[in-house]
């Protein structure tokens, strides 16, 4: 599990201060402050970044948007962003527009805009339809992360983390190696998001991901799974059996 990394694009240090109290207050990770587009891309490049929030003038320039579009440059490459700006001009906004951000925002900003950007551009850049709605948590669901939001944060779970799903009622726990997350799905349909070459369906109530299978004991229909966690194998499911190379 990990923090959501945000790069700041922010030429004035009382502002990015203010950005980095805001977010690490809300356990989003900063994982550096840009005040140049030379830094900006540096960073962006040598970082693992999730979501950037870009301030579009740096230094009298809108070199904000100067970093917007060449990170579009490369598809592989490119993530979410967040407009900062006091601007007001409208020639400015209408050049912004065409790099298609996530949100404009004006400053001051408050809180609860900065959050709510930033949860929304991480859930349209990976492409989901809904959010899936808990009593206490959300959850946004990529090819590599599941997204969950817990309060006014989003937690970064690695797909690959997951040790096993198992459904409870209309629920599905998620279990990893640290944690525990309880997000509104059903089973069936949070296994069409996921990776079908790691995880697979054991039993109508579990999904296990195969890396972190240790034992398979059919004639006890139990599997064992890394940190001594276990889960049923139903007969419908024993086809699971010929993916599994060694048995250990």
């Amino acid at each position: 599990m990990d923090k959501v990394n945000v790069l700041i694009i922010e030429d004035t240090p009382s502002e990015s201060k203010v950005l980095i109290k805001t977010l690490e207050a809300n356990n989003y990770d900063v994982v550096g402050v840009a005040t140049t587009f030379k830094e900006a891309i540096q960073l962006f490049h040598n970082n693992a970044i999730d979501i950037a929030v870009v301030d579009i003038f740096l230094n009298g320039n809108p070199d904000g948007i100067a970093f917007a579009e060449t990170i579009n440059l490369t598809p592989k490459a490119t993530r979410p962003f967040v407009f900062l700006t006091s601007s007001t001009d409208r020639a400015i906004f209408e050049r912004a527009k065409l790099t298609q951000p996530f949100s404009y925002l004006l400053k001051p900003f408050n809180e609860l805009e900065i959050l709510y950007a930033l949860e929304m551009a991480v859930e349209k850049f990976y492409e989901q339809p809904d959010v899936f709605l808990g009593e206490t948590e959300d959850t946004i669901i990529s090819n590599d992360y599941l997204f969950i939001k817990k309060g006014k944060s989003l937690k970064k779970v690695y797909t690959k983390d997951i040790i096993y799903i198992e459904v409870e009622e209309k629920y599905c726990n998620v279990i990893t190696e640290t944690e525990k997350f309880v997000i509104l799905i059903s089973l069936t349909k949070i296994l069409k998001l996921l990776d079908s070459a790691m995880f697979c369906r054991t039993h109508r109530n579990f999904i296990v991901n195969t890396e972190k299978i240790e034992e398979i004991i059919p004639a006890d229909n139990l599997i064992i799974l890394s940190g001594n966690h276990k889960a049923t194998l139903s007969e419908t499911y024993k086809d699971i059996l010929k993916r599994v190379k060694t048995l250990r």
